[in-house]
């Protein structure tokens, strides 16, 4: 018989061990309670870095579940008509669209804060 070797730890199956006796694990995965919009402080910033030189509008700062967080960021993509992606509680819109975005946000209730040159 063969002997199976484990090359990462998904190989595990996902367990957790802990020598703290009062250790809970949290199991959300990210879907926690969205925060209404008027509750959201959210950061509008440019990004060149890891981009190969273009310009991205960055929004940082949502607090709620992964489908809050993609619906807004198709919002956001089908307002400027480009490209994007919402991940870890932000939202990149390619190109330099953060005035347009911001009035938008602003509009729906959210506080935004312009960051950055």
């Amino acid at each position: 018989m063969a002997k199976n070797k484990t090359n990462s730890l998904a190989d595990l199956g996902g367990f957790v061990f802990s020598t703290n006796k009062d250790f809970e694990f949290d199991n959300n995965d990210g879907q926690h309670e969205t925060l209404p919009n008027n509750e959201q402080r959210l950061e509008a910033h440019l990004d060149k870095k890891n981009r190969g030189g273009k310009i991205a509008t960055v929004i940082k700062g949502f607090e709620g579940s992964d489908d809050d967080l993609k619906a807004l960021a198709k919002k956001l993509k089908t307002l400027c008509g480009v490209g994007g992606s919402a991940k870890d509680g932000e939202i990149i819109i390619q190109g330099n669209f953060r005035d347009k975005v911001m009035d938008y946000l602003v509009k729906e209730g959210y506080k935004v804060k312009r960051v950055g040159g």
